[in-house]
């Protein structure tokens, strides 16, 4: 590990060597002006429009969402309650034994054998640690900075939309992580395997598809990694940059690239202890972070509170009847909408549920239960306090809903944008939140990039083996773009990090879809099992 430090430390000097002795155009700007073509491209591909200017991958999203929300009875609804008495450990008992006249086994690959077997002693960590280090991936800067965008370009009104993608992404990231735990490997030394690559190779094979399970499982490993190296990293590392700048007033050409580089040692030093380590820095970090920005944000709102209705009723008019200028009206709101909620939450692009196959359970469903909690805490609870606060602070016509289309708003004559509007919000409330919130986005921002960098690998692992050797290139490759995305501007950064996640949804609604059966038959054996503990 240390051998591995120091060959990172190493590689980092000609960085910083290079970012203090460029002078006349910025190494950031390089940086940006070589990345953006390639940022172009990528979102071009893969949000390409099928009518009213409307991408295809959108439809698929929220249409996929809304199916399995009909097909399973509106889980996201009936099941909460008991979503949250599985993460408390009210079913714990259940793991200890199995049904009677009911072997724990399934086919896999032409043999019978216990998936997750031996009285839940397969698996990493626990519920609480597997939707902790779930959530660290969903809740980070696009809460913040997601969140402010969406307002910025298409007005309160977006926020809406924002809530009904949250609410039907409960019922895809129930399927989801119900298939991740279900289809896992366990290697010999008890590391899980798990994710969308694992239940489209193995599932699509039981269904008698077997190339078209490769084919499409490679695929999303290979998107995968474009999300972790996208919206999972470069993304959170750009915000993270934005608001330490502008704490510190840093303008000097290369400070972005600095700021990487110390991110990137900063990550590099948790990503290499693996899942164990990243979820018991996630399980203290995450729900204390969660914690002290809705507080932050409640303090807000209800010392605004005779403006809460008309801010809520703005979300809801102006979800149909936008203002927003240059917003393309119902369609070009209802978009943005849908396209940072589900940018925030990931629900159905798959990667949550490569953190959740490594739970120690037995039964499959039990984590997919779980899983349907993190949409919730995600977007329709953090994601809807942020754009209260910003709906609240635009009350005096701070800035123009819309503005010039770029997500950039002008606020005293002064350009914002991401996370820069959540802060100047938060700064005309709470005294010397500036910091606050510099911090709150650094840590969502290193939370969501160490676990981003377990899905990555993982993925990696599936194309190119488990050696320490592969491990090693890749994480190399994760930290590049954490400095990639300090340094680069937002525009382009965002741009790529959409396609990264968006494309990741492809694959993995072929497996969603040609699986969606298992899952069914998963939980009623889940409930069984809960109904034999009982008696």
């Amino acid at each position: 590990m240390k051998r591995y430090l120091l060959s990172f430390l190493a590689l980092t000097i000609p960085f910083l060597t290079f970012a203090q002795e460029t002078t006349e155009k910025g190494l950031d700007q390089k940086i940006d002006e070589g990345f953006k073509p390639i940022s172009d491209f990528f979102s071009n591909v893969i949000f390409f429009e099928v009518f009213s200017g409307a991408p295809f991958v959108i439809i698929l999203l929220v249409m996929s969402a809304l199916f399995f929300t009909i097909y399973f009875g509106f889980p996201n609804i009936r099941y909460f309650a008991r979503a949250i008495n599985v993460v408390r450990g009210k079913y714990d008992d259940v793991e200890g034994h199995g049904i009677e006249g009911k072997p724990e086994v399934n086919v896999v690959d032409g043999d019978i054998r216990d998936t997750i077997r031996d009285e839940s002693k397969e698996g990493e960590v626990s519920h609480f640690q597997a939707l902790a280090t779930a959530v660290s991936g969903t809740v980070g800067n696009g809460n913040i900075a997601g969140v402010a965008l969406a307002i910025a370009l298409g007005g309160p009104g977006a926020t809406f939309w924002m809530i009904i993608c949250g609410l039907l992404g409960m019922s895809t990231k129930f399927v989801e992580c119900t298939l991740g735990v279900q289809y896992r490997d366990v290697g010999e030394d008890g590391t899980v395997y798990g994710g969308p690559m694992y239940y489209l190779s193995k599932g699509l094979k039981e269904k008698g598809f077997v190339w078209l399970g490769k084919i499409t499982a490679v695929l999303f490993a290979i998107f995968c990694i474009g999300g972790s190296f996208g919206g999972g990293n470069a993304a959170q590392s750009n915000q993270a940059t934005i608001v330490l700048k502008e704490l510190m007033g840093l303008e000097s050409a290369g400070a972005g690239t600095i700021i990487g580089v110390i991110l990137a040692i900063l990550v590099g030093i948790i990503i290499i202890g693996g899942i164990k380590r990243i979820a018991s820095v996630t399980e203290k970090v995450v729900p204390l972070m969660a914690v002290m920005y809705i507080l932050a944000c409640l303090y807000i709102i209800f010392s605004n509170f005779s403006f809460v209705d008309d801010a809520l009723a703005m979300i809801v008019t102006e979800a149909f009847k936008p203002k927003a200028i240059g917003v393309g009206g119902l369609i070009g709101v209802l978009l943005v909408g849908f396209k940072r909620a589900a940018f925030s939450n990931e629900a159905g692009a798959g990667s949550a549920s490569i953190a959740h196959s490594a739970v120690k359970t037995k039964y499959s469903a039990s984590e997919g239960l779980v899983a349907l909690l993190e949409p919730f805490i995600d977007t329709v609870v953090i994601c809807t306090m942020t754009a209260l606060v910003i709906i609240i602070f635009n009350s005096g016509g701070a800035f123009q809903y819309g503005g010039d289309g770029s997500g950039a708003v002008l606020i005293d004559g002064v350009s914002y944008e991401g996370a820069g509007i959540t802060s100047i919000a938060f700064a005309k409330y709470i005294p010397y939140s500036n910091v606050f919130l510099t911090i709150a986005v650094v840590l969502f921002a290193v939370s969501t990039m160490i676990s981003w960098s377990y899905y990555g690998l993982q993925s990696w692992k599936f194309l190119f083996g488990r050696g320490k050797t592969a491990d090693l290139v890749y994480k190399l490759l994760f930290l590049t773009f954490v400095v990639i995305g300090a340094a680069a501007s937002m525009s382009s950064i965002w741009a790529f990090s959409d396609a990264m996640i968006f494309a990741m949804v492809f694959p993995n609604m072929v497996g969603l879809f040609f699986l969606f059966p298992v899952v069914k038959k998963q939980l009623a054996r889940y409930f069984d099992a809960i109904k034999a503990s009982k008696n």
